[in-house]
């Protein structure tokens, strides 16, 4: 009987052993800066976020995962220079207190504190957090209603969970104490003597001051940056700390999974899960949340709305028919690169009562249109005189030249993508490019089998000439143009090795087994002048400023954001 009393000890020790080892998962569900954007995006196309489809897909992940924590960075509030949407004081106060709400009818556990909290002032806030269950968290804020932390238990685990507010909070409300937030060293190294395993920080600060707080404060494993992020990407990790980005307006919802093994978070994973037409609108948010706010929350194709009784719970959406406007959209199907889709798709948003037709060069139709009109390049989009009698006219009528019976909308506007008076020169490919932008080294790399023509963005003046860093720019230029005409060979690695180090004055490094002095003569001098302005004469009649931007075969010209691969240039030119 002791014997088996021995071996039950020893299973039941066995079996929790195992059981505190075992890796547990915590899900955290995330927003932040969503502005009290309450309605999907007024774009003319992914038409994502709003509240009533947030409220669905939460609740939906909810049933995935009960024990889920569902935590906002801050800036919730409309008004402020980050809220596209913003209106005026009353209309923004009734869409931030309407999204309040919602926020409460989804069960978020915590909110973070920014200073667009305070776009109203303190009493507002103050006023706005008592009609509400929701939980405010600052760690150096001061403030009635706001708690410096708060403890969750998931799965057995102790997650503290700490607000930080950017100092800027007390521009906005004057009388109002904040701290510095590094003063949280002491929290955390309190919540870690309390048991607590993960330290979760929703921080308003701002990435460039998160980063020098990761740096001064310990302990710190995830951190969401909920306002001003440096970078694009939605997570990072910096020494031993998840940071998170949640998405703007709330187009997207974030889910981490925090990975916790015997106390400590062992890794985490994460994803973006956009807020899609596709989910439907959640009925209890629907059921508080007004029909609209402004004249982009009705939206109807083919017709133009707008608001009655914008914000109360009697707004409604009246739509009429556009006045009929006619748009020729002319293009070449030998343009590779010309994309017309977009620019139509955003003048039926500005201008709803759009019929459009395609015409495409060198037919006969085409070229009919286009006579005698002031165009040098494809796509062109030509409106008729109609236009001038839309409602929304007066408010994008500088996007257009007139000339006789049409509107034409400008270039800069448009985009240029096909020079069809120029004579095609096949398999040519030029580059106009920057030697002092980043990762130019390797666009030269990359580039180098298709033998470009290489263009500096640099312009003349009657002083010379400048370019956007100044002399130490042109004068760059003027040696790589000697380089080029003495040793034509040498020019590319010569300009790969100084984009490399472009700062270094020891350019003579990036060459060698050559006569130093002739290229300095010659850029010192009059041949050098004459060759740089032959090397950017291109660029002055195609009026390149920016780049890199590539002309091909003479005619098509477009730009890159970022290195093309060999592959996609590879496809461009086959097409041709």
């Amino acid at each position: 009987m002791k014997h088996i009393r021995g071996l039950l000890f020893i299973f039941s020790f066995l079996f929790l052993t195992v059981s505190i080892s075992y890796a547990k998962d915590i899900t955290i569900v995330y927003s932040g800066q969503t502005h009290a954007m309450l309605y999907p995006c007024s774009c003319p196309v992914k038409q994502d976020g709003g509240i009533a489809r947030r409220a669905s897909l939460i609740k939906e992940l909810r049933k995935i995962d009960p024990a889920l924590l569902l935590l906002d960075c801050g800036a919730f509030t409309a008004g402020g220079l980050m809220d596209e949407y913003t209106q005026e004081p009353q209309l923004d106060t009734k869409r931030t207190l309407i999204n309040l709400k919602a926020m409460e009818l989804m069960q978020y556990d915590a909110i973070g504190i920014s200073s667009d909290e305070f776009n109203f002032g303190k009493e507002f806030f103050l006023e706005m957090s008592k009609t509400t269950n929701l939980v405010f968290l600052s760690a150096n804020l001061e403030l009635d209603k706001i708690v410096p932390y708060i403890i969750k238990d998931r799965l057995g685990v102790k997650i503290g969970i700490i607000g930080l507010t950017n100092v800027s909070a007390n521009q906005k409300a004057k009388d109002i104490k904040i701290d510095e937030p590094k003063k949280i060293k002491e929290l955390i190294s309190r919540l870690k003597k309390d048991g607590v395993e993960v330290i979760v920080v929703l921080s308003t600060l701002g990435e460039k001051e998160d980063l020098k707080l990761i740096s001064e404060v310990k302990g710190i494993d995830i951190l969401f940056i909920g306002q001003n992020p440096l970078k694009d990407e939605s997570f990072t990790k910096v020494d031993s700390t998840f940071m998170l980005r949640p998405s703007w307006q709330g187009r997207k919802l974030g889910k981490l999974i925090l990975e916790i093994n015997d106390g400590k978070l062992i890794n985490c994973k994460t994803e973006e899960i956009i807020v899609s037409d596709k989910i439907a609108d959640n009925a209890d948010i629907l059921s508080i949340l007004p029909r609209c706010y402004s004249d982009t929350n009705c939206r109807k194709e083919g017709f133009i709305g707008s608001c009655k009784n914008m914000g109360n719970s009697d707004a409604e959406c009246e739509f009429r028919q556009p006045n009929k406007i006619s748009l020729r959209v002319i293009s070449s199907k030998e343009c590779t690169v010309c994309n017309v889709e977009p620019i139509v798709n955003e003048m039926k948003k500005k201008l709803p009562g759009i019929t459009v037709e395609y015409f495409y060069y060198p037919d006969s139709a085409a070229v009919k249109i286009i006579e005698g009109l002031p165009i040098s390049g494809l796509p062109v989009y030509i409106f008729g005189k109609e236009l001038e009698k839309d409602e929304n006219f007066y408010n994008i009528k500088d996007d257009f030249i007139s000339t006789g019976d049409f509107y034409l909308l400008k270039p800069q506007i448009g985009g240029l993508s096909y020079f069809f008076n120029r004579e095609k020169i096949e398999n040519s490919l030029d580059l106009f490019f920057s030697m002092f932008e980043k990762d130019t080294d390797k666009l030269l790399s990359t580039i180098e089998e298709f033998k470009p023509n290489l263009h500096f963005l640099a312009v003349e003046n009657v002083q010379g000439f400048d370019a956007k860093n100044g002399l130490l720019e042109v004068e760059e230029y003027l040696r790589a143009v000697c380089v080029q005409k003495y040793y034509p060979k040498e020019f590319l690695s010569y300009l790969i090795c100084r984009s490399k180090n472009i700062n270094s004055s020891y350019w003579d490094d990036c060459i060698s087994k050559v006569d130093l002095s002739s290229i300095k003569a010659c850029a010192r001098g009059a041949e050098g002048v004459k060759l740089l302005k032959e090397n950017i004469s291109l660029s002055k009649e195609l009026k390149i400023m920016f780049g890199p931007a590539y002309l091909l075969n003479n005619q098509e010209i477009f730009s890159s954001q970022g290195i093309p691969s060999k592959e996609e240039f590879r496809k461009i030119t086959k097409k041709q």
